[in-house]
């Protein structure tokens, strides 16, 4: 596709950064909700789909159930409620053609810094095209981030001692080698989160064996790939009344589990282990490989679908060592417990480096902002930060659940700031005892890694973040909820302390 944007000067009433699930999602609401609005989606990669079109590694799959995860104006049809990855690539790849946002996307073009102008009310935007050498300029009213929170150069790799010296094959899932030849070669996947039990089943079928080399254990749940209720619920009703029934029915399902597990966290951990147990041969030690240290959902639950890991450790394709890294030799891992661990490729699964707005340099009146000082208003605006809105997902739930209720909301603001005339839009703090804490509430290594990055979430509505789609759906869904008398809108920015929010 041509860069036409590079061709005008003509500013735009919304920029989306991102063409993943949050930046379709923007999209489709921006022309079906705010059709007076002039928007283009920048995408630095050559092609949709973010996640499902970086990540290439053998068996990527959703975690979540595919009703909620993907969109609700265009609902998943498949039987599969948890799909592969090509299959929800060619998804997002069909919702954008059906709904004519090939024309609104603009491929290979990255937004390096943002700029927000007090005397055009503008956000002035430098961006980036394959043509590294080169960047241009285009203004924007409203910048929208749907670029997700962790940076897609690279992932998170600890620093093992002796590495360099392994003489065989490292990979990274972010970066997976095409055409790698695992075929029965002894394989050391290390971690233990969505992404190794993911890899460890899927390389099982050609590989020799496969180690899931993990410091501490997970909390794992076998769910079946194809959900019989929702099946059913496809096969005698229409569409128009299946969608939105099996999505409510999914979105409720996942929500009261984990809110089980947070009120008997006890008894929540004894189901979980007792299902484990019953799919693993007798004599494995459920205890040492399958038991965490923390309460279900103080971090994300894995989902294996139909049991495959389990499946591949019972056909003896695949084996669980919880063990600490002590060093690398040179064709070997050898362990804390002095057990050496022989290894063809080492898959270092070892999770996620994270970034707040894809790592854009932001500065209002060419001062940078010091988002980590900040809190967000209802999870997707930054305090006193003008015309701008970003989209993060649940970590209890569907990223798209709550990306899809950010866009509406996002949407019902610009046609406020449209028919009052308007300029702009800022979330304030008026008279709260709002204290701020971290923005995601997991104890996840990634999301601990990244606090000082991330903005922080208040103690109360609207600045808490509830990581609710009931609660979220109510107060984002009620008429009045954009008349929030923190949520300024205003014809000139103008905050109340600038001064002490480091402006």
């Amino acid at each position: 596709m041509q860069n036409n944007i590079l061709k005008s000067t003509t500013d735009f009433d919304v920029i989306i950064v991102g063409a993943g699930l949050s930046g379709i999602s923007a999209g489709y609401y921006l022309k079906s909700k705010a059709p007076w609005a002039k928007f283009k989606i920048l995408e630095a990669r050559s092609s949709i789909g973010g996640t499902w079109d970086l990540f290439k590694y053998p068996g990527i799959r959703s975690d979540s159930d595919m009703y909620t995860l993907g969109f609700s104006f265009n609902p998943w049809k498949q039987k599969e409620s948890i799909a592969d990855g090509p299959a929800i690539l060619e998804y997002l790849k069909s919702t954008v053609a059906k709904y004519n946002l090939s024309d609104n996307i603009e491929f290979s073009t990255k937004l390096l810094g943002a700029d927000w102008n007090d005397i055009d009310n503008n956000w002035v935007l430098q961006l980036q095209t394959s043509d590294e050498t080169k960047s241009t300029i285009i203004r924007t009213k409203f910048l929208f981030f749907c670029s997700g929170y962790y940076n897609y150069d690279h992932g998170y790799l600890p620093n093992f001692k002796d590495i360099n010296t392994f003489n065989n094959t490292v990979v990274h899932p972010q970066s997976w080698p095409e055409n790698l030849d695992y075929k029965d070669k002894e394989i050391v996947v290390i971690g233990s989160g969505a992404t190794a039990v993911t890899l460890v089943p899927a390389m099982a079928k050609q590989a020799k064996h496969v180690t899931m080399l993990q410091r501490s254990p997970t909390y794992i749940v076998s769910l079946p790939k194809k959900d019989p209720i929702a099946n059913a619920i496809n096969s005698v009703l229409p569409e128009s009344m299946s969608g939105p029934i099996i999505r409510w029915y999914k979105a409720l399902l996942s929500q009261a589990s984990y809110r089980i597990s947070k009120i008997i966290p006890k008894q929540m951990a004894a189901v979980i282990k007792k299902q484990v147990k019953s799919q693993l041969p007798n004599d494995f030690d459920v205890d040492k490989h399958f038991t965490p240290k923390y309460n279900p959902w103080d971090q994300r639950l894995c989902v294996v679908p139909n049991g495959d890991l389990f499946y591949a450790i019972r056909k003896g394709k695949a084996s669980i060592a919880t063990d600490e890294i002590d060093y690398f030799k040179k064709e070997s891992i050898h362990l804390k417990s002095g057990q050496d661990l022989k290894a063809d490729i080492v898959v270092t699964a070892t999770g996620l480096d994270l970034v707040f707005l894809g790592n854009t340099k932001i500065s209002i009146n060419k001062i940078p902002i010091a988002h980590s000082n900040r809190m967000t208003y209802r999870g997707m605006m930054l305090q006193d930060v003008p015309n701008l809105a970003f989209s993060i997902g649940y970590t209890n739930a569907s990223w798209t659940l709550k990306a899809e209720l950010i866009c509406d909301y996002t949407v019902r603001i610009l046609n406020k700031m449209n028919s009052s005339g308007s300029q702009v839009v800022y979330p304030t703090i008026i008279n709260s005892t709002a204290a701020p804490e971290p923005l995601m509430g997991l104890s996840s290594s990634y999301i601990l890694r990244a606090k000082d990055r991330l903005p922080k979430q208040g103690t109360q509505y609207p600045w808490k973040v509830y990581q609710s789609y009931l609660k979220d759906y109510i107060c984002t869904k009620l008429p009045n909820s954009i008349n929030d008398k923190e949520l300024i809108f205003s014809d000139h920015y103008h905050p109340a302390d600038a001064e002490a929010l480091n402006l």
